[in-house]
């Protein structure tokens, strides 16, 4: 997809493979790039993520939680937000210090000083459970109409929405992918802040450990936004791209293996990957110029994902409604939702913002739920979204919706 901004970020480093012999070049520091996510010092790996891989598993049973209307409530699903008063069915998770909610929108680059968005933020997922357990769950026997939430067919399935016909559950879930996925990997531990935070360059040139651990702190918080990508327990943890369409994964791995499968954009997971290695590489040469030409990289692709997934719903959702079916639509619609609202964590290399201003993304929420919400919503207004978004992002429409 963008091998010409890849070659170009690197510069005059030297990349080698851990199974080339090829002589460097000489003055150029040489960062061997191994196959795999493959990382050791004294013979033991030096890769730790486990946080990660912990909130990824709290984020998926919390969102299959979501429609057992009969066996949870809103207190024991805010309780699994939180990990309060031991909500897992998996007693690890329990056990665990770790939250969701205390890493949405909780990102050093975004929110460090902007406490009362990011309260806004966990607010918003608060509101989305209380909605589901209580309007939702009430009415769940009910078929819904324009301004009365219930249950409406969507093919063999049954979706649960409110007035508006927004399935918490999917502006829950996809809203989480930026919320916490995107925005712990591109403005918290890929930002510079947290990378060279304090002593962390100096430390990671002379190898200086984290205590009782074989890593340094620079090369685990690289380690830390990999994790929130690659860390669900059914991805493999050397080869992650190996079961792309085929894991357990509820967030974001998922969706890049959708964008991977559209031909316009097959690459991206390849891509991505290979940054994530070489850049850890590079903080192992101590090579701080192409550790950051790799976030570029990672920072685009992933944001790109959230743009291509919202463009692709709402064009889906208006294909939906023109059928008539209003509970496909509705479906599409709510996942677009979500991923209209993760547009807020993207970052754009070289500027360290959203692609898009709160602002726009605010209106383009309030456009789809204004009056009845998307009992109302019109084409024009889907199409006015796409198209505001791909221009943003540098993406055709009509690519993005197949």
């Amino acid at each position: 997809m963008k091998k010409l901004l890849f070659s170009a970020l690197l510069g005059g480093v030297t990349l080698v493979s851990c199974t080339n012999d090829d002589t460097p070049t000489p003055g150029a520091k040489q960062i061997e790039t191994p196959v795999n996510y493959t990382f050791e010092r004294d013979n033991n790996s030096t890769v730790s993520y486990s946080g990660q891989t912990t909130r990824l598993q709290m984020s998926s049973e919390l969102i299959s939680d979501f429609t057992k209307f009969d066996e949870v409530s809103a207190e024991s699903l805010s309780n699994m937000f939180a990990n309060e008063n031991s909500p897992f069915d998996n007693p690890s998770l329990n056990e665990s210090s770790k939250s969701i909610k205390s890493k949405v929108a909780a990102s050093n680059l975004y929110f460090s000083t902007n406490n009362v968005e990011s309260a806004e933020i966990k607010a918003d997922f608060e509101n989305w459970i209380s909605v589901q357990m209580n309007e939702v769950a009430s009415n769940k026997d009910v078929l819904a109409e324009a301004g009365q939430a219930g249950q409406i067919a969507d093919g063999n399935a049954v979706r649960y929405v409110n007035s508006k016909g927004l399935e918490m559950d999917q502006a829950f879930a996809k809203s989480l992918i930026g919320g916490l996925v995107v925005d712990q990997m591109l403005n918290n531990y890929l930002s510079t802040a947290v990378l060279d935070e304090g002593d962390n360059r100096t430390n990671n040139d002379q190898e200086i450990l984290e205590e009782g651990k074989l890593y340094t702190t620079m090369e685990h918080k690289w380690d830390e936004a990999y994790g929130y990508l690659y860390g669900d327990p059914s991805i493999p943890s050397e080869d992650p791209n190996s079961a792309l369409g085929n894991n357990e994964d509820d967030l974001l791995f998922k969706y890049m293996g959708r964008v991977e499968g559209d031909e316009d954009y097959a690459g991206i997971a390849e891509e991505t990957f290979e940054a994530f290695k070489t850049g850890r590489a590079a903080i192992v040469a101590g090579d701080y110029e192409t550790r950051d030409a790799q976030i570029a990289i990672i920072r685009e692709n992933i944001s790109q994902i959230i743009g291509i997934r919202a463009i692709y719903y709402m064009q889906a959702g208006k294909n939906a409604l023109a059928a008539n079916d209003y509970g496909g639509a509705f479906h599409d619609l709510s996942e677009g939702f979500g991923f209209i609202y993760s547009l807020r964590f993207t970052n754009k290399p070289g500027t360290n913002m959203p692609y898009l201003s709160k602002e726009k993304i605010d209106m383009f929420k309030e456009q789809l739920l204004a009056g009845n919400g998307f009992w109302d919503v019109t084409p024009e207004t889907l199409d006015s979204i796409s198209e505001e978004i791909a221009a943003a992002f540098g993406l055709s429409v009509a690519e993005a919706a197949e």
